[in-house]
């Protein structure tokens, strides 16, 4: 498929700022044998006793750091922790940047570049390791808030904690997984009670997930690598879910790519911990998740290709125009969907 298939018109005032107050404000397109407006909050009506979500438990960290090599002003965003403590990271201004130029954060903060890459990628290599690096990037980093948020000063106090779901456990990644942003203790009080169990994958989402495609052919396209893991609780929860006859609701992308991570040829789901690329494209046999919540995507963009490839690329086109033409919020601040997948997928 081209990728053009997967462009749209999307009006920049729908491109949300601010994410909705409370979070289960936000408004819920439900996408299934018809369109259905709703809320967020609607979801334990939604679900039926024994369902199960799976949510990606991850933590953004404050991964953009502004700094200096020599007299120059240079800004990384680091995206992906290598095995050996050095760091992926996308660089601003790249260009004239080389292997063993020193940037320097903050007092006793620095890093050496040790690769330059292609499209402004470098790997850098901190000086600092551990819990001293964590306190040095607390310290100096902050929040990569994606570049359609626009925050001319960079981002604000509160964006530290919007930009975080309320169940956030694990440190690592460096964009939030924006369907768990809705989330309040009140709705999750709610889902409990409608008898909806929950289990957590870790996905430590990287910047590279939110790329526009520039590759003519979609299937051209590759994904950053990012580290996952599902824990033998949470394979066990799918599985029994299943035998059972219920229902699995992926929260977000991350976490749909993640459990297709893990499944066998037959769906059944096994513990997983390492990286995964999968790329999903239409045409894509889905083996674990039944529904999918997730935000409004940019064109061109893998998530557009996933939902697509989950509800059917026509059924997609249907959903956004509506929603475009009812004054959703797009993108990681704003509205959500709720996908029921495809019969034939």
């Amino acid at each position: 498929m081209r990728t053009d298939d997967f462009d749209f018109e999307l009006p920049q005032s729908l491109i949300a700022q601010e994410p909705a107050t409370p979070r289960d404000s936000a408004r819920l397109l439900e996408v299934g044998a018809r369109l259905a407006d709703r809320r967020v909050s609607d979801l334990p009506d939604l679900l039926a006793p024994g369902d199960l979500m799976l949510l990606n438990d991850t933590r953004v960290i404050p991964a953009r750091l502004s700094g200096r090599r020599g007299t120059a002003a240079v800004q990384i965003t680091l995206h992906r922790r290598l095995a050996d403590g050095r760091w992926r990271a996308f660089a601003k201004p790249a260009r004239r940047l080389k292997p063993g130029d020193r940037i320097d954060f903050g007092p006793g903060f620095h890093a050496e570049v040790a690769e330059k890459l292609e499209a402004g990628e470098i790997t850098v290599a901190p000086n600092l390791t551990g819990d001293d690096f964590t306190r040095a990037l607390r310290e100096h980093g902050a929040v990569p808030l994606p570049p359609y948020i626009k925050r001319p000063e960079g981002p604000d106090a509160g964006d530290s904690e919007r930009y975080q779901t309320i169940y956030a456990a694990h440190d690592g990644a460096v964009a939030a997984p924006t369907a768990g942003l809705h989330f309040t203790d009140r709705l999750f009080a709610a889902l409990d009670a409608r008898g909806v169990r929950r289990a957590t994958v870790t996905l430590h989402v990287g910047a590279g997930t939110f790329l526009p495609v520039t590759a003519e052919r979609a299937a051209d396209h590759r994904m950053h690598p990012e580290w996952g893991l599902v824990p033998a609780a949470t394979a066990d929860a799918v599985n029994a879910a299943h035998a059972a006859g219920k229902r699995v609701l992926a929260v977000g992308t991350t976490s749909l790519r993640l459990i297709e991570s893990a499944a066998a040829p037959d769906g059944r789901v096994v513990p997983f911990e390492g990286e995964t690329n999968l790329f999903i494209l239409p045409g894509y046999r889905f083996r674990v998740p039944d529904l999918l919540l997730t935000n409004f995507h940019l064109p061109r963009s893998t998530l557009f290709m996933l939902v697509s490839a989950f509800s059917g690329l026509a059924r997609m086109k249907d959903a956004y125009a509506h929603a475009i033409r009812q004054g959703y919020r797009f993108y990681s601040y704003g509205d959500a969907c709720l996908l029921h997948r495809d019969a034939g997928l």
